[in-house]
């Protein structure tokens, strides 16, 4: 099972991960950063925000 985490202070709104996501767990906040709309834990481990994000702003864990 994995995890995955945003440093919302790195982040700066692009949404390149929020479209890249396979699972479908990202999405854009109200203050215009990406945020994990759907449960963290349904990650599938890819790490594909992680190659996307331009601001090295996602951590992906193995829980």
């Amino acid at each position: 099972m994995y995890m995955v985490s945003i440093d919302r202070d790195k982040c700066d709104g692009c949404g390149a991960c929020v479209d890249a996501c396979p699972a479908g767990i990202l999405g854009m906040a109200d203050d215009g950063k990406a945020d994990v709309v759907g449960e963290a834990y349904d990650c599938m481990g890819c790490e594909t925000c992680v190659a996307t994000c331009p601001n090295e702003a996602y951590t992906v864990s193995e829980v």
